[in-house]
């Protein structure tokens, strides 16, 4: 089976809002000594734990589905901390990248990644550019769905899919948007997370309908008769979606809450600004709105 490999960085997977304090405001050796002076103190989850705990859940003896891999800007002295709490919390994370104050993002290829999770918009930006699956996590609060199993919610248009019809929305206005886009018959080209999703549909594939670990949500603004091509190219792909939620510019945030997810990601900030509210959300920087 084709392992899923997610990147992830230790203020994603942990919350460090109060020692990243310290090193913004007394800088890198207060920082240092902070770290190993508390380096038995368990640092609590953070906005992507339940996924990575969630995603490892499905690994067995006999068979690994996931790999996490942690990429850090701390050095391995003040990473220490952070391998104290994965072993605390029993998660299967044995290769990691301390970069020492360094962008870790150089190693996202090399280790393969189809999945970069980071509180570092920088090094998001850098993922996306280079055609990876990343998002710039919200780390100012944590929500944690209420489900057994992994609940992962993807916007549309520049996140599954590219920018092209929001481009066109911009350039042309609504009117002539809903109109070729109604009747368009030519699939959406693939988006950043396109390839991510592909992969999480693998995993599902293994699981019976009723008994699957995994449901996706799809969360678009798009309304009638702008869902027609979307159905459409899901189905010319065959990507599975489970739940879909053609919203026509109502807020998000309520209906990720009833679906419980443990993570969104949308490309507009204020979306992801709304959402964070009622779920964990990654902002995707990619596209005509992030331009």
């Amino acid at each position: 089976m084709t392992i899923l490999k997610v990147g992830i960085s230790s203020r994603a997977l942990f919350d460090m809002n109060e020692s990243h304090k310290v090193f913004k405001e007394k800088g890198i050796e207060k920082y240092a000594k902070f770290q190993k002076k508390h380096e038995k103190n368990i640092l609590e989850k953070g906005v992507a734990f339940p996924l990575v705990e969630k995603l490892l859940s499905m690994n067995t003896k006999k068979e690994k589905i996931v790999e996490v891999i942690l990429l850090s800007r701390n050095s391995s002295d003040t990473g220490l901390r952070i391998f104290n709490s994965i072993e605390k919390y029993q998660l299967e994370i044995t290769r990691a990248v301390f970069s020492g104050g360094e962008s870790p993002f150089p190693y996202v290829d090399a280790l393969d990644i189809d999945l970069f999770l980071s509180a570092d918009v920088e090094d998001v930006k850098k993922a996306i550019e280079t055609n990876i699956a990343a998002a710039h996590i919200f780390t100012n609060k944590v929500n944690f769905s209420e489900r057994k199993e992994l609940r992962i919610a993807f916007d549309a248009d520049a996140v599954i899919f590219s920018d092209e019809s929001e481009v066109m929305y911009k350039k042309k206005g609504l009117k002539k948007y809903l109109a070729e886009e109604g009747e368009s018959e030519e699939p959406i080209t693939p988006g950043p997370f396109n390839g991510f999703l592909k992969k999480l549909n693998f995993i599902q594939s293994n699981f019976p309908v009723d008994n699957c670990p995994i449901r996706i949500a799809l969360v678009t603004a798009r309304a009638a008769p702008a869902h027609k091509r979307v159905i459409k190219t899901l189905r010319k792909e065959k990507i599975r979606i489970d739940e879909t939620f053609f919203l026509g510019g109502l807020a998000k945030g309520k209906f990720l809450k009833g679906f419980n997810a443990d993570i969104f990601f949308d490309d507009l900030t204020e979306n992801c600004a709304e959402a964070t509210s009622h779920v964990s959300t990654g902002h995707v920087p990619y596209g005509i709105n992030n331009t």
